[in-house]
């Protein structure tokens, strides 16, 4: 078997594959190691013939939506996922086949009502359901302390004891466990109780994840986050540093608009030199009347370079072929020293 292990800050995901016949799965992507996953996958000479989500995640941005188009493959996930874009949905006990690999589901509600893991021979990838000295929470949309529970001592710890396990996320880093070290250390699994370990999980006091409400908005529906709509902006424009900038104004030879997409009482604040002021909320109302020459060379600054890039890539799609984006943004201006005019 091959076997990668790609940890993105607390995040754990996967790439299975078979020897024999080079198929593989990848197991819990994020978003911002597609590129790794695809080359991964080439290094060791493999066809992915599924992306699988073992839930629907809260605490970071799954890439399998992403992945699956690029790689021209199915996106899995259990029949309950709410995703719109889950090609392939799986019931408890159904089973994934990859080259002579099996995948198992098992449906292991607690942390979200569609989570799920996936059994091998000598493994079980485990999503939020178990983590190493702990477990998924209960308190976000669709947990149940109760249902966990179930999941853990009627489904998941009843596998053999030397199962190594292997959870989506783990944040002291540790690489794997075993079920049988789970049992008997996992702090949380000593309360094997119901009614105990039902008060241990509705007392924890857990801080909210960073981005809850735009992960889990983008993970269930399949819209795009932020950081996905930037990136592909930033693949359709070029950029200009803040130091060739400073010297086209200072040389006299600028050929271009500067245009400042602040707000009103941010650019009067404080501006590059000779730019022009256009909100990005009224670019593309007023781009034909303030930028008759669609020829013009447009450079686009906002606070911190990243409304710009997405206001350049707007400008190139309206027909501004020239349009750059300041690399840095005003903040960066600022920082660097150079000239401000208010």
């Amino acid at each position: 078997m091959i076997f990668e292990q790609i940890a993105t800050g607390g995040c754990q995901s996967y790439l299975v594959g078979c020897e024999a016949t080079r198929a593989a799965v990848i197991i819990d992507p994020e978003l911002t190691q597609i590129d790794r996953y695809i080359g991964l996958a080439s290094q060791h000479g493999l066809h992915v013939r599924y992306v699988v989500d073992t839930h629907t995640h809260a605490d970071h941005f799954s890439a399998s939506r992403e992945l699956a188009k690029a790689l021209h493959t199915p996106v899995v996930m259990h029949r309950l996922s709410p995703a719109p874009y889950a090609d392939m949905r799986l019931d408890d006990g159904d089973m994934l086949i990859v080259g002579e690999l099996r995948l198992q589901a098992l449906h292991t509600p607690g942390h979200t009502r569609d989570s799920m893991c996936l059994v091998m021979a000598d493994r079980v990838f485990t999503g939020d359901t178990l983590l190493i000295g702990g477990t998924g929470r209960t308190d976000l949309p669709s947990g149940d302390p109760h249902a966990l529970h179930e999941s853990l001592f009627g489904k998941l710890l009843k596998l053999p004891p030397e199962t190594l396990v292997f959870p989506a996320h783990d944040y002291k880093g540790c690489s794997c466990s075993t079920i049988g070290a789970e049992i008997t250390d996992n702090p949380r699994l000593q309360k094997t109780e119901r009614a105990d370990f039902v008060a241990m999980m509705q007392s924890l006091d857990l801080s909210a994840p960073t981005h809850l409400t735009e992960a889990l908005r983008t993970n269930m529906s399949g819209g795009k986050t932020v950081a996905q709509l930037l990136s592909e902006a930033a693949a359709k424009v070029p950029f200009m540093s803040l130091a060739e900038l400073n010297a086209r104004i200072g040389g006299n030879s600028r050929d271009m608009v500067i245009l400042d997409i602040r707000e009103k009482d941010a650019f009067l604040a404080g501006h590059i030199p000779g730019a022009v002021h256009l909100p990005r909320g009224q670019l593309e109302l007023r781009a034909n009347t303030d930028l008759p020459d669609p020829t013009v060379r447009i450079l686009t600054c906002c606070e911190f370079g990243k409304i710009s890039t997405l206001a350049a890539a707007t400008l190139r799609e309206l027909g501004y072929g020239r349009a750059v984006a300041l690399d840095g943004g005003m903040k960066g201006w600022r920082e660097a020293g150079y000239a401000l005019e208010t």
